[in-house]
């Protein structure tokens, strides 16, 4: 029997009681109002969750695999991803909830300096080392006090979009940092970072290496030394692990089936 699933969406949680478009809250806030069952449920997310662990440890699962995660970890939830918090004690956390609309645009004139792209560049999880969890946790805080402003909710919305953008851009500049300016510079990472947003958007019709050379302007063969030298896996590999992750999550959706 799979384990029972819903959608976050259907937890109805407003912590500041207002109509925002971005939430920001303690997991410890969530636990104590909602129902453990409907926490522990396998979730189907149809918008961003970023989860910073502050305090405890927990073995959280993104995409059918485990995640360890303890005080400084952070996870980067997607839409269509399927997430499971682990175990309900024993941890808490910030979450921050909110749609790809709320971040700007590539043709808004905002857009080079708060890159709309930044999400692509971050994995699912971050380790955060002491001074940089600080840094970031004052942020996510910071966002939730102003959230519960008495603002106009013109102004108010303005405020946290810019927050948003501020806290993801930090948190790419960390990964950059992480990964090593020469890693993230190198033109087979970025020729890999490019495949993998076509991947995303084409997966469902795209399933030959050919198709995805042919859109980047590239040989098959460069295309596969790309991702090879990023995930020690060639491209055809990428494309078809992501093709069965989609089945099994269409499994677990509120559509698919469980058995």
């Amino acid at each position: 029997m799979a384990k029972s699933r819903t959608k976050l969406d259907q937890l109805n949680y407003h912590p500041s009681g207002r109509d925002l478009d971005v939430e920001v809250f303690h997991f410890s806030d969530l636990r104590r109002r909602v129902s453990s069952e409907k926490i522990s449920a396998l979730h189907h997310y149809s918008f961003h969750t970023l989860i910073c662990v502050t305090e405890g440890a927990v073995t959280q699962i993104v995409d059918f695999q485990p995640v360890s995660c303890s005080a400084g970890s952070l996870l980067v939830l997607r839409p269509g991803q399927v997430h499971s918090f682990g175990s309900i004690e024993g941890w808490d956390g910030w979450m921050v909830l909110f749609r790809a609309e709320f971040l700007p645009s590539e043709t808004q004139t905002t857009a080079d300096l708060l890159p709309v792209l930044g999400l692509d560049r971050l994995p699912d999880h971050l380790s955060l080392s002491t001074a940089d969890f600080a840094a970031v946790n004052e942020a996510i805080a910071r966002m939730q006090q102003d959230a519960a402003s008495a603002a106009l909710p013109k102004d108010l919305h303005a405020l946290l979009r810019y927050e948003l953008c501020a806290l993801l851009l930090r948190l790419v500049i960390l990964q950059d940092q992480h990964m090593g300016t020469d890693v993230t510079r190198s033109p087979g990472v970025q020729r890999y970072a490019r495949f993998r947003r076509l991947v995303e958007q084409n997966y469902a019709g795209w399933h030959r290496v050919s198709s995805y050379a042919a859109a980047l302007g590239c040989t098959e063969k460069s295309l596969t030394r790309a991702a090879l030298e990023a995930t020690g896996q060639s491209a055809k590999s990428v494309i078809t692990a992501r093709i069965a992750l989609e089945a099994k999550r269409l499994w677990f959706t509120p559509t698919g089936r469980s058995t």
